[in-house]
C-alpha cells in the first residue's frame, strides 16, 4: 500500500513539475493597436491570440492591447523595432514611413472599388510591396484587413469640393491623409486618434474623416451632425509581425502565425463589410444627416489634378501606379 501511495505521489509531483515547466516555457507576446474593444480588429486579434495559443499547445501567449494603451500608432510601429511590441494592426501610411511605395494603398481614390482593393491583396504587386517593406524595416507583413471607406463628418453639409474649402479637418498624422483635404481646399490638421472626440467637441477642428464603423465606435456622430459619403479612401490595416519575433520563429511556427492572422484578417474584413451596410440607417436613427448625394466625380477630379500638380508628394513610381490600375 505504501509503495502504491509513494508511486502515486511521485506521479503527481512529476506531472505538476512538467505542467509548471510548460507554463514557464510559454513565450508571452504583445499585440497592439489603436482601436476600441468594440471593433472587429480587437475581437479578431483576441481570437487569433487564443487560436495561436491553442494550436501551439501553449507555446505562445499573446496579450492584446487595444485603444492606444501601448502608445499611438507611431509608437507601436517603433515598438516593433524596440521589441516592446510583437504584432500590430497599422495603416499602410505608417508602414510607408519605412518603405514609401507601400503607402499607395491608403491614398485617395487609388481604388475603383472595394473589389479592386481585394484583388490588390492577392496580386504580385502587393507581394512585391510587402517584400520591399520587409527588407527596409526588418519586419514581416502578413496580410491586410479591410478598414472601410473613409467619409467626412462635419458641422456643415459637404457635397462638393467647394463645401470643403477652408474646412479645418482632423486627419491622421501621415501624408496620404492630407492629400484629399488639400486637393479640395480644406485645412488638414493632424491630431492623435485618441484625442479626436475632444477636439471635435471643443471645436478645435470642424470635421474629421473615418469609415462608418469607426465613426460609430469612437462616437464621433455624437459631436458631428453631418456624415458625408465621400468614400475618398478605401482603407485597410496591415498585420505586421515585428522582426525580433519573426526572426526567432521556426518555419512551422511562422506558418502557424501567418495562417491564424490571415484567418483573423478575413474575419475582420467580413465583419466590417457587413457593418458598413447597416450603418447608414443606424446613423439616421440617431438623428444624424447622412449626405448621400456627394459629387464624388468632382472630388476625384480635384484629387487627380492635385496628383498631377504635386508629383513629389506621392511615394510611388509611375510603374507602381500603372500596375495597380491594371488590376482587374
Amino acid at each position: 500500500m505504501k509503495s502504491r501511495f509513494a508511486l502515486l505521489l511521485a506521479l503527481i509531483v512529476a506531472f505538476s513539475t512538467i505542467s509548471a515547466t510548460q507554463a514557464l516555457a510559454a513565450e508571452k507576446l504583445k499585440w497592439a493597436h489603436v482601436y476600441e474593444t468594440s471593433e472587429p480588429y480587437h475581437t479578431w486579434a483576441l481570437w487569433a491570440a487564443d487560436e495561436i495559443k491553442k494550436r501551439s499547445s501553449g507555446k505562445y501567449e499573446i496579450e492584446v492591447f487595444p485603444a492606444s494603451s501601448l502608445g499611438k500608432e507611431v509608437d507601436i510601429n517603433e515598438g516593433l523595432s524596440l521589441g516592446t511590441v510583437d504584432i500590430i494592426w497599422t495603416g499602410f501610411q505608417f508602414a510607408g514611413r519605412s518603405y514609401g511605395p507601400i503607402g499607395i494603398s491608403g491614398y485617395p481614390y487609388v481604388y475603383r472599388s472595394v473589389d479592386h482593393w481585394r484583388k490588390f491583396l492577392t496580386s504580385d504587386l502587393f507581394k512585391d510591396l510587402s517584400d520591399g517593406y520587409d527588407k527596409a524595416s526588418g519586419h514581416h507583413i502578413v496580410t491586410a484587413t479591410y478598414y472601410g471607406q473613409r467619409h467626412v463628418t462635419s458641422n456643415k453639409p459637404v457635397r462638393n469640393p467647394a463645401d470643403m474649402k477652408n474646412l479645418k479637418i482632423r486627419v491622421p498624422n501621415a501624408p496620404a491623409y492630407t492629400i484629399f483635404p488639400k486637393a479640395t481646399g480644406a485645412n488638414p490638421t493632424p491630431i492623435a486618434f485618441a484625442e479626436v472626440y475632444l477636439a471635435l467637441q471643443q471645436g478645435t477642428v470642424e470635421a474629421q474623416e473615418n469609415p462608418l464603423p469607426t465613426i460609430q465606435a469612437k462616437k464621433f456622430y455624437e459631436v458631428q451632425k453631418n456624415i458625408n459619403l465621400t468614400g475618398h479612401i478605401t482603407d485597410s490595416l496591415l498585420a505586421i509581425i515585428g522582426g525580433p519575433l519573426w526572426d526567432r520563429l521556426n518555419e512551422a511556427d511562422r506558418k502557424l502565425f501567418v495562417d491564424v492572422i490571415t484567418e483573423a484578417a478575413a474575419g475582420s474584413t467580413k465583419d466590417i463589410e457587413n457593418k458598413e451596410k447597416e450603418l447608414v440607417a443606424w446613423f439616421e436613427k440617431q438623428g444624424n444627416i447622412v449626405i448621400k448625394d456627394v459629387d464624388v466625380a468632382a472630388m476625384q477630379k480635384a484629387t487627380a489634378a492635385y496628383y498631377d500638380s504635386h508629383p513629389t508628394e506621392v511615394p510611388w513610381s509611375k510603374e507602381i501606379w500603372d500596375r495597380l490600375q491594371a488590376i482587374k
